[in-house]
């Protein structure tokens, strides 16, 4: 199948990288309803998480010296129902966040699938169809810790080293001050690797999908791996991209692990100093056991989210890389976001011009000179000359799929660059010389330009492309499966099936490239019928190799070097033994 390109390397994109602000106002702001209730959530399981350290200190100070069974009654309610809340608000936090975190990245996903079949033909050209997949399905995975209960547990454990370091300053300040300064450190060094990491997180995503795109190019093409005996190569291909992740994911991970271990490091030696200094303040009498346990625990829940925050940041890190990415994708230029576009098509007749047509795809290599000629409405307008000529350039513009460097290209008078896409498109057909079709069925493919065809307007389209030849055939007939790109089917039936489609299509102007090229003659002449059908009251642009097929159009356009090197009917050409004379005598004589 031939591949349009366009003249500009790709869609216009702004550089982006997502700040915390700003992921703030565009994905958790429009929820912050549920967010605060994953904050008070959060907040009531906190505090019942206190509930046990300071129970503990009655137990050790007032219960048990006294043996009051009565309070001792009472405490185990009160820790007990502390439990159950804690329990519960976890459930919820869950069912109430995670759920809408799952729902976000379904939302965003569709979100970025318009956005990239909005982009033009040329970002295809130099973008594999496998790492698009990835950019979609994963780039915005990471915003579940955003919305999900990561920047929840992020927020609810900052609220309770605060409340924690309250009541511990308030049972020792000295302790309390000890424990601040390998905290403080572990807090700069925190910082410190976040930064450090961010960078390796959003090229992950870069290599990720470089190995995705890859692994499904190989998927793809597995007959020709398999013809040339090139499994060995394709392993060893894969396998340097895998290992090319495994080293950035390494990255990571010894950062992170430097993080958990500096935390174990330091907050160890405040344990450790901690246990000095109030076992010495326990022997001087200070200090109560009671109040030793319920500062040592309190310490814990200062500690724990402080540890927690380096897997938390982590994560959030991830997010706002893949966030960056997702970005990168949102500002590109869509071929509408045109402002030149504003001309709307109503009733399109099919009269298409060029108007000393000028392109290149490359600045000063031109691949067209100035191209003239006029196709009426229902008139066939052939094109042919050798490989690289501009045939398939000239298509492309005539299909919008490129803009001229100068000159126009019109339809009813109307510059195509200035009318708007959609307008224009939706009294376009096209059928290529490899066309291709989805994995399903043959009517599924027949109704996708019209799914809300009637079965009238389906069997007149089948029966027009002859279709119905080989599908009587089949047990299932238009429902037969036909495996993945009509992989079960011959090329002159995929043909048919492209042909069928556009005929339901029922465009004004045609674009056929090579659509009879490489079938048998029995498939080319049940295609020839088809199309013929297909062309009949419609402007119709075909590339044709066999010029046998295009005897009867009404202009045939000799394109030589990007320019029209003779023009007129067949008769006309044969007779002035130029150009098309040579071809098609060669041609005759194979």
């Amino acid at each position: 199948m031939r591949h349009y390109k366009h003249a500009a390397p790709g869609p216009k994109k702004k550089a982006s990288k997502v700040s915390m602000a700003q992921a703030f106002k565009t994905i958790i702001w429009p929820r912050r309803k549920l967010v605060f209730i994953g904050l008070l959530l959060i907040v009531f399981s906190r505090l019942a998480s206190l509930v046990l350290p300071w129970q503990s200190k009655v137990l050790l100070d007032d219960v048990i010296p006294n043996k009051d069974y009565d309070q001792l009654y009472s405490l185990l309610i009160i820790v007990g129902s502390a439990i159950l809340v804690q329990a519960v608000t976890s459930f919820l936090l869950t069912k109430i966040l995670s759920v809408q975190a799952q729902y976000l990245i379904s939302e965003l996903r569709a979100k970025v699938q318009k956005k990239v079949l909005s982009l033009p033909i040329s970002f295809f050209d130099n973008t594999k169809s496998g790492v698009l997949v990835s950019r979609i399905m994963t780039d915005v995975e990471g915003v579940r810790n955003l919305i999900g209960t990561g920047l929840v547990q992020l927020v609810g454990g900052t609220f309770t080293a605060i409340i924690s370091l309250v009541l511990l300053i308030r049972i020792s300040p000295s302790m309390t001050l000890f424990v601040l300064v390998p905290v403080a450190i572990f807090g700069v060094l925190a910082l410190k690797a976040f930064k450090y990491i961010r960078p390796i997180f959003r090229k992950r995503g870069v290599i990720n999908a470089e190995v995705t795109g890859r692994l499904t190019e190989t998927l793809a093409g597995v007959r020709v791996i398999k013809a040339f005996n090139a499994e060995d190569q394709e392993n060893k291909t894969f396998e340097v991209g895998v290992d090319k992740l495994f080293q950035n994911v390494k990255k990571s991970l010894t950062a992170t692990a430097f993080m958990t271990s500096s935390s174990t490091f330091l907050l160890g030696i405040a344990s450790t100093g901690i246990m000095g200094i109030g076992g010495y303040k326990i022997m001087q009498g200070e200090l109560t056991i009671g109040d030793f346990m319920f500062f040592t625990l309190l310490l814990g829940f200062m500690i724990a989210p402080i540890v927690q925050m380096s897997n938390i940041g982590s994560q959030l890190t991830e997010a706002l890389a893949g966030l960056d990415r997702t970005e990168e994708l949102m500002n590109m230029e869509a071929e509408e976001d045109d402002e030149y576009r504003t001309i709307e098509i109503e009733n399109m007749k099919g009269d298409l011009a060029f108007n000393d047509v000028t392109f290149a795809y490359e600045a000063g290599k031109n691949v067209l000179h100035n191209i003239n000629f006029n196709a009426v409405s229902g008139s066939v307008i052939a094109l042919v000359g050798s490989s690289g000529s501009g045939k398939s350039t000239i298509a492309g513009l005539s299909a919008t799929f490129l803009n001229p460097k100068s000159g126009s290209v019109t339809v009813d008078g109307y510059d195509l660059s200035k009318v708007k896409l959609n307008s224009f498109r939706k009294h376009l057909g096209v059928v290529l010389q490899d066309e291709f079709l989805f994995e399903g069925t043959i009517r599924q493919n027949i109704l996708f330009p019209r799914p809300d065809a009637t079965e009238a307007q389906l069997l007149e389209a089948v029966d027009s492309a002859y279709v119905s030849e080989f599908t009587d055939r089949f047990d299932d007939g238009l429902d037969t499966l036909i495996g993945e790109r009509g992989v079960k089917l011959s090329g002159g039936q995929r043909q048919r099936i492209a042909i069928a489609r556009a005929i339901l299509a029922d465009p004004k102007v045609i674009i056929l490239d090579e659509a009879t090229s490489n079938l048998d003659t029995e498939s080319e002449g049940f295609i020839q019928k088809s199309l013929n059908k297909l062309t009949k009251d419609r402007t119709t642009i075909v590339i044709a190799h066999r010029l046998s097929t295009i005897r009867k159009a009404d202009q045939i356009l000799v394109i030589e070097e990007g320019k029209i090197a003779e023009r007129g009917t067949h008769d006309e050409l044969i007779s002035a033994q130029g150009r098309y004379y040579d071809l098609y005598t060669y041609q005759a004589k194979i």
